[in-house]
């Protein structure tokens, strides 16, 4: 494809101006165009984001010659056309998480990536953060012991306000799963991706707090709040609010809180990670510290200094101890792993951040379980790898049914 790398972006959302930025940061990379709903709004969309280039349909942008990577930043429903179109193309595809709506589409995309054999990426972009680098290394390592709990949580608070409503609480546009899908799918690969351990059975309580959303014409991006009097009151089933327990394949077991209506709670992502000989905790709020807790000696802090992590937590810290590295930065490097993979051609090359078509279904099957543990009752639920699965990122836990044992 030559020096440079043309990149094409569909969707530009909330998430999208971060996707653009990190990969402004490469420098060897042209963000050629982007592609919204109407040609209008994207025009606009490409105003405020410097984009010289924009197209109406999607279609449009996958064909152009000039494009070699389409990242797809649409809502939840959109996912598997785009993604398909850009495979069928030829075009390695970058998509924000979920990778689709349910397991089974998850495993059609990732066998089409695999059928057109480009590069495939997820972005869970937590996996960029060198603390979280350095939990991994120092857990593969063996200095926790054998692990026997993993547990954690992912709070936020932005949906508190019953006036706030997004694609994301459309069950056509975003899926039977709402935060679970959104942020527990965060959780759900960061623990699997620290400590190298399966969630293989999982049972799980789930509710909708806030029942009746007020939704207003126009936006409805991820984090607006709607100020339109003449709102129009619709009825959520997705659950904001969430509890589960987990068993891991070695026989550690662990707990989960996801919750998108608890005031105070910004962007609360916290993993701990518990063995036989120390324990360690990261929390996305304090993401350039690593706690490490031992029975037998002083606990400990390790912050972010690149003199002192280990050599696979280095290559993600790019500026000296004592200076701050934040969000951004480790989606870029999510981002910096993925163009590294392309620039390298092989599939096989395989950076520690990077996340496939093939690692986003395992989530989705994750999530299913869940979703169907609920919707079952609160039972004990088996983890189904692969296409087979079912669950709410499956076909079985439809909206039809499901909603009465949210709002049990």
């Amino acid at each position: 494809m030559g020096r440079r790398i043309g990149m094409g972006l569909v969707g530009p959302g909330f998430i999208a101006q971060h996707h653009i930025d990190a990969v402004r940061r490469l420098g060897d990379v042209d963000v050629v165009a982007i592609a919204g709903s109407t040609l209008a709004s994207t025009q606009r969309k490409a105003e405020e984001l410097k984009v010289d280039r924009s197209y109406a349909t999607f279609e449009e942008l996958v064909n152009d010659q000039s494009i070699h990577v389409v990242h797809n930043t649409t809502p939840s429903y959109l996912h598997v056309p785009v993604t398909l179109a850009a495979l069928h193309a030829g075009k390695h595809v970058i998509t924000d998480k979920p990778l689709a709506m349910t397991a089974v589409e998850c495993a059609q995309l990732r066998d089409a990536a695999a059928a057109a054999g480009v590069i495939n990426a997820v972005t869970f972009n937590y996996r960029g953060n060198s603390m979280v680098q350095e939990a991994r290394a120092r857990i593969a390592a063996g200095e926790a012991g054998e692990l026997v709990s993993v547990h954690g949580q992912y709070l936020q608070d932005w949906m508190t306000d019953a006036n706030v409503y997004s694609w994301r609480m459309d069950p056509v546009k975003g899926g039977v799963s709402s935060a679970l899908a959104d942020i527990g799918s965060h959780w759900c690969d960061l623990a699997e991706h620290v400590s190298g351990l399966r969630i293989v059975s999982v049972l799980a309580e789930l509710t909708t707090v806030v029942r009746t959303r007020f939704a207003a014409s126009g936006s409805s991006e991820a984090f607006a709040r709607s100020s339109d009097a003449t709102r129009t009151p619709i009825t959520v089933h997705g659950e904001d609010l969430a509890t589960v327990l987990l068993r891991f394949d070695n026989g550690a077991r662990g707990s989960l809180r996801v919750g998108q209506v608890l005031p105070g709670h910004k962007n609360d992502l916290q993993l701990e990670l518990n063995g036989r000989t120390a324990s360690l905790r990261w929390q996305q709020e304090q993401q350039n510290e690593l706690w490490i807790g031992r029975h037998d000696a002083a606990n400990t802090i390790v912050t972010k200094d690149p003199a002192l992590l280990s050599a696979a937590a280095r290559p993600y810290v790019h500026l000296p101890a004592g200076h701050q590295e934040g969000w951004a930065d480790a989606f870029a490097n999510v981002i910096r792993d993925i163009y590294d993979v392309i620039r390298s051609g092989s599939a096989s090359y395989r950076p520690a951040t990077l996340c496939t078509f093939a690692d986003a279904t395992r989530t989705a099957c994750v999530l299913g379980a869940m979703l169907n543990s609920a919707a079952t009752g609160g039972v004990w639920t088996d983890v189904v790898d692969g296409s087979e699965s079912s669950g709410a990122l499956s076909s079985t836990a439809s909206t039809k049914g499901y909603p009465q044992r949210l709002n049990r």
